[in-house]
């Protein structure tokens, strides 16, 4: 029966972001597809393979950035065709396994470019005022390629799971569903970014390290229930939204008698960008609650008890509109974030569409 091994990977720092994701894009395929599957990372920009078909070696390089433009692309597709038919993966992968690959990507390319924005607002949410002043511009990018990683598989469990379950529920339980499922992944990730830009830790090295030895494994849990309570209600409004959103412009369109009724990238990312601001009107107050569990350590004020404590204390201490602070990063930070992911998440599972007719 086929099955799956993995090589040590190593990569410059200077490329790591880079190959990064599409290395792990080319592992999680070849999870999917079943197949044993030997990945190594060339520097600078070449990603290859070894399959292997029941215990039998079938030496190929499947380069994902070929160099000599149609021709290395021409080659690399003899090769696939070779070791992966189109018949054979069409059969292998589950229907949702698209949601997975093109969600996930999509959703880790966003958060990376937009990371500087929403440092920014981690800042601007924190207890004692910190400022870029106060940590240095590195906090912009601290941490940047390693917890953008994280997103890759965010993005998976959000459109994977919603994918699966959003043809027999809907998209208000799907929606859900892949919320929670995914802060496996986003609240560890939120609590190491987030202690990076505060300036907590230095480097992602010692941020694992230290919460690992001080705090153990909940200590990258921390506060995850004000996190889910925001994420949930946070998704299912974006996913709800963009689904009226899609069926109202689509139901449009066609009344118009236009050709081609299919969204386009533009009006997606438009999509992305509405749904991701009605979303952040409703969780705001929330997501100032979870940055200020978070980072608490950052401050020399008295911890909170609860994320009621938090609340209450930031009332009667703040007012009303501290719950609102760094609403504007986080507007460009979420509207950017998921208008990129809605844009990109069709265009990449059309891609995928097109690999598999081929």
């Amino acid at each position: 029966r086929p099955y799956v091994t993995m090589t040590m990977i190593h990569c410059r720092r200077s490329h790591s972001m880079r190959s990064s994701m599409l290395l792990l894009l080319h592992l999680v395929l070849g999870i999917l597809v079943k197949c044993n599957a030997s990945v190594h990372l060339h520097p600078p920009s070449r990603v290859g393979g070894t399959l292997f078909d029941k215990g039998k070696r079938l030496q190929t390089t499947l380069p994902l950035f070929p160099r000599g433009g149609g021709a290395a692309s021409t080659a690399a597709n003899r090769v696939a065709t070779k070791t992966s038919p189109a018949s054979s993966l069409q059969q292998s992968l589950p229907p949702w396994s698209k949601k997975v690959i093109a969600g996930g990507s999509s959703r880790a390319l966003a958060q990376a470019l937009l990371y500087p924005v929403d440092a920014l607002r981690t800042l601007a949410q924190t207890r004692d005022g910190r400022t870029l002043r106060d940590v240095g511009s590195k906090a912009l990018l601290r941490g940047c390629a390693q917890t953008s990683s994280f997103a890759l598989f965010t993005g998976a469990f959000q459109f994977g799971i919603f994918g699966m379950v959003n043809p027999k529920y809907g998209p208000l339980v799907a929606s859900a569903c892949g919320a929670a499922g995914s802060c496996l992944v986003s609240v560890p990730q939120e609590v190491i970014k987030q202690r990076l830009v505060t300036g907590v830790y230095s480097s992602f090295r010692e941020a694992i390290s230290k919460i690992w030895q001080s705090e153990g494994l909940l200590g990258f849990y921390s506060a995850w229930r004000p996190t889910m309570s925001r994420n949930v209600p946070f998704v299912v409004t974006t996913f709800t939204s963009r689904d009226v959103l899609r069926n109202r412009i689509l139901m449009y369109k066609q009344k118009q008698d236009e050709e081609g009724i299919a969204l386009t990238p533009a009006e997606n990312i438009g999509i992305g960008i509405a749904s991701a601001l009605m979303a952040g009107l409703i969780t705001q107050p929330i997501d100032v609650i979870k940055t200020r569990m978070m980072t608490q350590a950052a401050s020399k004020a008295v911890p909170y008890t609860s994320a009621l404590d938090c609340a209450s204390s930031i009332l009667r201490t703040e007012g009303w509109r501290k719950l609102y602070s760094g609403f504007g990063q986080r507007s460009v930070y979420m509207c950017g974030l998921w208008g990129i992911t809605f844009g990109l998440e069709p265009v990449i599972s059309n891609y995928l569409d097109e690999m598999k007719a081929q």
